[in-house]
């Protein structure tokens, strides 16, 4: 009697073993903000191929462009992991942890551009926008909001009462768009945004102007949900730093405009903190 009930046992394990075997994985879900431009969807597709083939798991990609939407994504365990805006990351780091850091230009760091029309020959710095129409990027972006209210209060100007008129365009490329187009006569941008333009929409940045730029701040993170599995974390960050090291990858990485992707170091993260408290956004 005993054995048969080990026999039967034995069959009842390797059934359920084979059983999940047979089940198709779980597709890794990840989230694409507008922190870099997240419409080009041809890029997507052979990315999340890409990633498809590396992981040997389905791949769905999930574009958001409001940051708030995002993190709500994360929190109720929507998603697996995200490439967010550093604001967004400092933030909530009960919620996420860093997975890789994109390096540009060779430095995992990027700058704040305030950017008026290319026919705006006069204005020398965001003081000279007073009782102007001015874009916004994000509620939860760094460089498009954090950013330009942070240096109006270094130079003892109230943000909220400083500009005419503000608005949220909710992506980097739109604040381009509505200064470009004259709706807004001043935005805040991420340099990453505004470079990468630079190359693929030549006409769109020359219908803008530089007029300053910040100090560094790290590169858009991507990161982990920490309610995840760690084997994971563990395959997709080694997808991710690996990139560089095949000529898929190379490619993907080149049409993202970015070098490569490393672990990375959190404390490149420490300004956001600096400026969030200084704003008293923390």
């Amino acid at each position: 009697m005993k054995t048969i009930l080990i026999v039967l046992f034995l069959v009842l394990v390797l059934g359920f073993s084979r059983a999940q075997a047979d089940e198709p994985s779980q597709p890794i879900r990840v989230g694409l903000t507008a922190t870099y431009l997240h419409d080009q969807y041809p890029l997507h597709e052979d990315w999340r191929r890409y990633m498809e083939r590396k992981l040997e798991r389905p791949v769905v990609f999930v574009r958001r462009d409001s940051y708030d939407e995002m993190m709500d994504l994360l929190r109720q365990n929507k998603l697996e992991f995200a490439w967010i805006c550093d604001y967004p990351y400092v933030d909530n780091k009960n919620l996420v942890k860093l997975l890789a850091v994109p390096s540009y230009k060779g430095r995992p760091l990027y700058r704040s551009y305030l950017i008026v029309p290319a026919s705006d020959k006069s204005t020398k710095s965001i003081l000279d926008l007073k009782n102007k129409v001015f874009a916004y990027t994000d509620p939860y972006s760094n460089t498009g909001y954090l950013t330009p209210r942070f240096q109006l209060k270094q130079a003892g100007e109230n943000p909220a009462q400083f500009f005419a008129k503000t608005f949220f365009a909710r992506s980097h490329r739109k604040v381009v768009e509505a200064v470009a187009n004259g709706l807004a006569d001043g935005g805040a941008v991420g340099s990453f945004i505004w470079d990468t333009l630079v190359i693929i929409q030549p006409e769109l940045a020359a219908a803008t102007r530089i007029v300053s730029v910040s100090a560094d701040y790290g590169m858009p993170p991507f990161v982990a949900n920490r309610g995840g599995r760690e084997a994971d974390f563990n395959q997709m960050q080694k997808m991710l730093i690996d990139m560089a090291n095949d000529a898929e990858g190379r490619d993907i990485l080149k049409r993202l405009n970015v070098n490569n992707f490393s672990k990375g170091d959190p404390r490149i993260y420490d300004s956001v903190t600096k400026v969030m408290k200084a704003l008293g956004d923390r």
